[in-house]
């Protein structure tokens, strides 16, 4: 236990005593509600996309609705303003 707190007070940042997020940090949008209800939009996109890929399975369609699922997915979770 005392290896620990001085293991924390001196070595790690100072959010990590706390548990509070830095509001800086590149990742904190990963948790957000918003960005998880778009994480689930992409996965259901990509449920569909690989079922139509399944039912027309050509080199062709594949490599088209893969591309076009990719296009589509950056597009959702893009979170430029």
């Amino acid at each position: 236990m005392i290896s620990e707190s001085w293991l924390q007070r001196y070595l790690l940042p100072d959010w990590s005593a706390d548990q509070s997020p830095d509001a800086d940090h590149p990742h904190r949008r990963r948790f957000t509600k918003r960005y998880r209800r778009k994480q689930a939009i992409v996965k259901n996109i990509w449920i569909c996309s690989g079922l139509l890929m399944l039912l027309h399975a050509t080199p062709a369609t594949i490599t088209a609705l893969g591309l076009g699922t990719t296009f589509l997915s950056f597009v959702i979770l893009d979170e430029t303003p």
